[in-house]
């Protein structure tokens, strides 16, 4: 009973913060409100192609820096760790203090942190930068949705929703061919340094444009507890995945960790299930739309991850493409989605997400066993053709699986949702880098290859065997996210918003 009456308290306070917030969206912000959007997503495009935009700067920070690539994969991996183990905890925080402000300090530190990788002249500096750097994009991640949603009419906020979701897709996926142009042109520093100027810019407009925050009235309870243990277990089971194939996946040091992580994680669920004002809310796990939404998001992300890591590598170390040449090789992926993406959107809206979600997803996994066709010898063209069809299919998923997500959603809930949308999408990316590392590794070392990619160009097939394993296993995230988006198939459309 008392739980009850905790749940239905804690249901009146947010409905209530809700109706203030949408009251106090000033007639300056509803004027300005495409404006605030653009800054906005700006801020989380920037974000979010700094989760993807070194992955083509790998090669040659290896190289310079004269680090094997498993240790240099820490410039990715410390970056989206940090994203995910902070995410959740920093949208709390804004709840608290202002949303606006907290963007705005997001963007600040953002700034901060990639100007300081751009200063960095060792791997380990690089890498705390790059820990900064994240915590500021972790606050731009937190609050986009959020202010989108506070300052949009009902019948705009999905359309704007759309917006931000396209963004973030883009941002992901444009980072490997962004990032070969400016390493090609200007070395791997400017691909931390182009945020800058760029950044101060988004400040300014944020600092006139957004919002003010309007915050009143007796806050909920920080959740410190549920936030240590999350800390604590996400940060354990990511940096186990990462590190494995150093210490030998059956080794007790890796098994042990593994178990350790993992119960951490179940005592951090028990207490969410159990504390009156928990950190994450679980139960919109109970919507089906999105728990199918979130998992085939997860499962793509990681497949996806898979390709855009190893690709550069094979492009550059295999076929000896210059970075610049990578770079526009591998921009083909997202250009070939911006196009098809606004069309599947808009179809979305005609006749429902399922049966895109479907398709991208299955498309998505033939363009995995047609990178296993490539060889030692094939020109950009031919590349370029086989990537497409990744744009083609992730422009088909990505659209309407946000919009089922966001739009199963009740209202009062949407901040929350976005929240973990963008979690489950940074858990996937870094899954498919260490997954995809591991196991490229592992294949390299059983076939007598070296391990420092850097050092095993010359012999070409070893490398493109250790590649193909490594897509076959994207393949196989493909197509256990087409099991799961299956289940949508045949089943009402979820996807109306809440009141």
């Amino acid at each position: 009973m008392t739980q009850q009456v905790l749940s239905h308290k804690q249901t009146k306070e947010t409905t209530a913060v809700l109706k203030e917030n949408t009251e106090s969206s000033t007639p300056l912000a509803a004027r300005n409100r495409w404006l605030i959007l653009a800054t906005v997503t700006l801020g989380t495009f920037m974000a979010t192609l700094d989760g993807s935009i070194a992955n083509v700067a790998l090669p040659t920070i290896s190289s310079e820096l004269n680090k094997p690539i498993h240790v240099v994969q820490w410039v990715l991996t410390a970056y989206l760790l940090t994203i995910c183990a902070t995410l959740p905890i920093l949208g709390k925080i804004s709840d608290m203090i202002g949303r606006s402000r907290m963007y705005n300090w997001g963007m600040f530190i953002f700034m901060l942190g990639s100007a300081l990788c751009g200063l960095s002249h060792s791997l380990g500096f690089l890498i705390a930068s790059r820990i900064i750097q994240a915590v500021g994009a972790s606050c731009l991640m937190s609050n986009s949705q959020a202010i989108v949603a506070g300052i949009f009419a009902k019948g705009d906020r999905g359309k704007a929703m759309g917006i931000v979701g396209t963004a973030v897709s883009l941002g992901a996926l444009t980072g490997p061919g962004i990032g070969g142009i400016l390493v090609g042109s200007l070395g791997w520093p400017s691909i931390f340094w182009i945020n800058v100027p760029i950044g101060i810019l988004g400040f300014i407009a944020a600092w006139f444009l957004l919002p003010k925050d309007s915050v009143k009235g007796k806050h909920e309870p920080f959740d410190y507890g549920g936030s240590a243990l999350f800390i604590l277990g996400t940060v354990a089971l990511l940096y186990i995945l990462s590190t494995g194939q150093d210490w030998g996946w059956t080794s007790p040091a890796v098994l042990l960790g593994l178990i350790g992580a993992c119960a951490v994680l179940a005592g951090f669920y028990y207490w969410e299930h159990k504390t009156p004002y928990p950190m994450l809310d679980f139960s919109l796990y109970k919507i089906r739309a999105f728990a199918i939404g979130n998992t085939t998001s997860l499962l793509s992300f990681t497949a996806l991850f898979c390709m855009t890591v190893m690709m550069p590598f094979y492009l550059q170390n295999v076929l000896l493409f210059s970075p610049a040449k990578t770079g526009y090789t591998m921009m083909i992926y997202p250009l070939a989605m911006a196009v098809v993406a606004p069309l599947s959107g808009w179809l979305s809206d005609k006749i429902g997400p399922n049966l895109l979600t479907t398709a991208g997803l299955l498309i998505n996994a033939a363009g995995f066993a047609l990178l296993t066709t490539l060889t030692a010898q094939e020109s950009a063209w031919t590349v370029a053709l086989h990537l497409s069809l990744f744009g083609l299919g992730s422009g088909l998923f990505q659209s309407p699986n946000n919009s089922s997500v966001m739009g199963a959603v009740p209202m009062a809930k949407l901040g929350t949702a976005g929240g973990l949308n963008a979690l489950v999408r940074n858990i996937g990316m870094i899954m498919g880098i260490s997954l995809s590392v591991s196991l490229f590794s592992f294949r390299l070392g059983q076939t007598g290859g070296s391990l420092d990619i850097t050092n095993a160009a010359a012999d070409k097939l070893l490398v493109i065997s250790a590649l193909h394993v490594v897509f076959w296993m994207g393949m196989a995230f493909c197509l256990l996210a087409l099991l799961v988006s299956v289940r949508r198939i045949g089943k009402p459309d979820q996807d109306r918003m809440g009141g």
